[in-house]
């Protein structure tokens, strides 16, 4: 809607949440200099992990964010934006777990 002001779940958390991406960000980087220095596959895959749980980390905490701010709030508002959040989790938390 315009002119609503929307308030995002991980917003009391924002800096940690940054915190943690620009700490990916920066794995990422170092994957790029690891190929460009023709690093060995198995130690390059090890950052890979290493770095794809950084992210699910990243990810299951803006989902816990999420279900303890927004979907609370809406479900106990009542009314159909409750049933709407529960969808979008459910479908949030499918995207994750296929990730």
């Amino acid at each position: 809607m315009v002119g609503r002001l929307t308030v995002v779940g991980y917003s009391d958390n924002k800096d940690a949440v940054l915190k943690r991406l620009r700490r990916v960000e920066g794995q990422v980087r170092g994957l790029t200099r690891m190929v460009e220095s023709d690093t060995y596959c198995i130690d390059v895959l090890t950052q890979v992990s290493a770095a794809t749980r950084a992210l699910q980390a990243v990810a299951l905490e803006l989902l816990g964010e999420h279900l303890s701010h927004c979907v609370h709030d809406a479900v106990a508002a009542g009314g159909p934006e409750g049933d709407e959040k529960i969808i979008e989790a459910r479908a949030a938390i499918e995207r994750l777990v296929r990730s």
